[in-house]
């Protein structure tokens, strides 16, 4: 797969440091912070992949462009690794369940309908969602202008906000508040909780696909009338 070349731990420190214009000793800072996750070689030196390099370039666009402090960074890094294993996850389960299905049967099946999870659905009012969060409701239309939430709306246009909207709020202020994280590395913390919901959202869906696909093979081959009994069965023996 793409992702294990992408993952295959190969440069060391120096040329890992190299790569991405850092000195060898900032990478060993990184990693103690839990930034990046360099493997190991049986010698026990780091081995870095190219995961680990576009980790380190993102790291250095964060703190260089963005002016994003260390701790707003701790928070984008941990999301993209989780981001990262779910990925791996992803690709693991669905290369098992594809080929359990390619054991049974080749012809597939159309997905059903993905409808919204109820931590989805669209409830509350504005006035109500910034009541829940002790924002002001100007704040919550801020940040859906800059992208950090983004709320429904109902037939009559109105904003309605939903629990996961609820928990990014209360996520966000944590961030500003007690993390002092400035707004550009609240963006692309939010950015990557999106992308982790839609990526953990997908994989859940298609995971139940391919599990009600099984499900319906197995009932349609049970279902099969039995084969005639072959010519000379035992009924034709004689002494």
């Amino acid at each position: 797969m793409a992702s294990d070349t992408k993952q295959r731990p190969v440069y060391v420190i120096s040329i890992a440091a190299e790569l991405v214009d850092m000195h060898p000793q900032t990478l060993r800072l990184y990693e103690r912070k839990g930034l990046i996750r360099p493997g190991r070689s049986s010698g026990k030196t780091r081995l870095y992949s190219e995961r680990d390099i576009e980790h380190l370039r993102e790291i250095r666009r964060l703190t260089q462009e963005l002016g994003v402090n260390l701790a707003g960074v701790e928070e984008v890094m941990r999301l993209q690794h989780e981001l990262d294993d779910m990925q791996d996850e992803f690709e693991q389960e669905i290369e098992r369940i594809e080929n359990e299905i390619r054991a049974q049967v080749a012809q597939p099946l159309p997905a059903p309908g993905q409808p919204l999870s109820a931590q989805d659905r669209p409830v509350y009012v504005i006035s109500i969602a910034a009541e829940l969060v002790d924002m002001h409701p100007q704040t919550l239309r801020l940040y859906e202008r800059k992208g950090l939430i983004r709320p429904g709306r109902s037939s009559g246009k109105t904003r309605l906000y939903s629990e996961r909207d609820i928990e990014h709020l209360r996520e966000i202020r944590r961030l500003t508040q007690e993390l002092g994280v400035n707004l550009a590395g609240v963006e692309e913390i939010m950015r990557l909780r999106f992308e982790l919901d839609a990526n953990r959202g997908r994989l859940e869906h298609r995971i139940a696909d391919i599990q009600q696909d099984i499900t319906d093979r197995m009932t349609r081959w049970r279902e099969l009338p039995a084969p005639p009994e072959a010519p000379g069965g035992p009924e034709e023996f004689r002494d």
